[in-house]
Parts: structure tokens; sequence; C-alpha cells
């Protein structure tokens, strides 16, 4: 049977911590071994070092890898090699199942065009009105950046997560969330890809799986310029007017603004609409299918 007969630490420990960076550090052991055939597995039980080991010295260092050379110097001796890095959050490569690995989060920013329906009058930003001409209508089509902000939760799972996926998938948040009112956030997708590793000598399948998150400020309902064609008047549906210069009703020539009731909000007359806010995407608890970032 082929066995590693000993082994002992090499002179010449590594330890490295450039500013700004984190911490590394290596040590190495040479094996004497009964048969130059003798597996890397046994070699790596023998020292009894594996990922997630504590280093001997600096304590707040973890083992992320190592490597075995053969035939050092000659093929009954063989050399490991062994790295030290911290378990930073979101460096967890020091946790040596993918499935207890928590969750990684990270954010970004960017910009999404946005119907243009205000506009900030004056210096500062406390007079918003709406962004309409002389006569109160909407500039039809324009549109305006605003900002959002990317939350990307990547993780490890047993199996795809088919059901929450299709659950959860253009859903919006259903109460504040991450700093954000309710229906400001919204999943908008869930990707994953198969993966492989070995603990332990056992090679464990999972899934990849990585949810994107965007958040807007003003929200993602719709908002629409409460305004048509037509009007109730008496349970009666017809069409908007408005009075030309000798005060007669002509059909309007535009949508005009409506009251919550379905009647001119503006008989005849030109004037501001209302802004209607339409949910399309069904809300659920985001706290409990995503958590929150765990700092």
């Amino acid at each position: 049977m082929m066995a590693v007969l000993s082994y002992r630490e090499l002179l010449g420990r590594t330890f490295q911590h450039r500013f700004g960076e984190s911490p590394t550090a290596e040590i190495r052991y040479a094996l004497t071994l009964d048969d130059p055939n003798t597996s890397h597995q046994e070699m790596l039980n023998a020292v009894g070092i594996f990922h997630g080991s504590y280093h001997p010295e600096y304590t707040y260092l973890r083992c992320t890898e190592g490597s075995v050379s053969e035939n050092d110097p000659d093929p009954w001796h063989a050399t490991i090699s062994y790295r030290y890095e911290t378990p930073l959050r979101g460096n967890l490569e020091w946790e040596p199942n993918p499935l207890a690995r928590p969750d990684v989060w990270s954010f970004s920013t960017g910009g999404a065009q946005v119907p243009a329906l205000v506009y900030y009058e004056g210096s500062g930003n406390d007079n918003v009105l709406p962004l309409v001409n002389g006569a109160g209508d909407f500039f039809e089509g324009l549109t305006t950046e605003e900002a959002e902000v990317r939350a990307s939760i990547s993780g490890n799972r047993a199996v795809y997560p088919l059901a929450i996926a299709a659950a959860v998938t253009n859903a919006l948040n259903n109460a504040p969330y991450l700093g954000g009112a309710a229906h400001t956030w919204k999943c908008s997708g869930i990707s994953a890809q198969q993966s492989t590793e070995v603990v332990n000598e056992i090679e464990l399948n999972f899934w990849s799986v990585t949810v994107e998150l965007v958040y807007r400020q003003s929200g993602w309902p719709m908002l629409l310029p409460h305004v048509g064609w037509h009007y109730l008047d008496g349970g009666s549906k017809k069409v908007c007017y408005v009075l030309d210069d000798e005060s007669n009703e002509i059909a309007a020539s535009s949508p005009q603004p409506l009251n919550t009731d379905g009647t001119l909000k503006y008989p005849g007359a030109g004037g501001t609409p209302d802004i209607l806010t339409r949910r399309l995407n069904p809300e659920v608890d985001f706290s409990t299918y995503f958590g929150v970032p765990p700092f």
C-alpha cells in the first residue's frame, strides 16, 4: 500500500501585504514517499491542511489553495505549497462547501428612459410642476433619463429554483425594501448555470444562481396623464369637446383631461390633467425571497 512516510514544513514562510490589498501567505511542506505513485490526495491527507484551514501564525488567514509538486527533488519526494488569504466578505473561497457559502451582493448604477411628465421650476428641487404647454397639454413621446440602481445577488443552490424564478421575475416589492418605498424595486431576472466542485473527495453538482434587482426612485407603476377622447355624462359616453370662438361645442382634436368619475375635468376648455398611477406588475415580499445584504 502506497503511503507518505514522513513530512515536515520547509523553512521560509512567506507573507505579503501591500497597501490597499488583502494580505497573503504561503507555507511549503516536504514529503517523503514509499512509492513514486502515491496519489496527491494521500499526500494532502497526510499533512492535513485543507481549504478553510487557519494559518498557524496569522489566524485571520485561511487556506484557499494547495498545489502538489512531484519528483522534488526525486521520485520519492514531493512538495506541497499552501496559499492563505483573508476571508473578507465577498471573498468566500475559504468555505469549502459551495452550498454553505453566503450569497454575495453587488451594486451598480445606470440610467433608463422614462416618460417626461414633470420639471423643476427655478432653483432647487422643491418646485416640481407638470411638463405641459400653455394649454395644459403634455408633450407626447417626450422622455428623460432616470437613475437606476442595480443589485445583483449571487449564490449557490442545490437545485434550480424554477418556481421561485417564475413567481418573482418582473415582480415589485410590496413593502419598503433596501431604503426604497413599495413598488420601487423590480426583479428583472434570475439566471443560473451548472457548476461542479470537489469537497472532501466528493464531487458536488449545484447551480450558480444570480438574481438582478433594479431600483427606480419614481417607482415602476405606469404614470399616465388622465385624458381621453370620450367622457361620461349621466352614464352616457360622449365625445370630448371644446368650445370654438363662438362658444359652440366641437369635437376635440386631442384627448381631454378627465375626473376620476370619467366626467370632463375642464368642460369646453383646456387644463392640466391629473396623473394616473397604474401598476402592471405583481407585488411580492422581497425580504422573504431575497433577504438583505449581510452588513
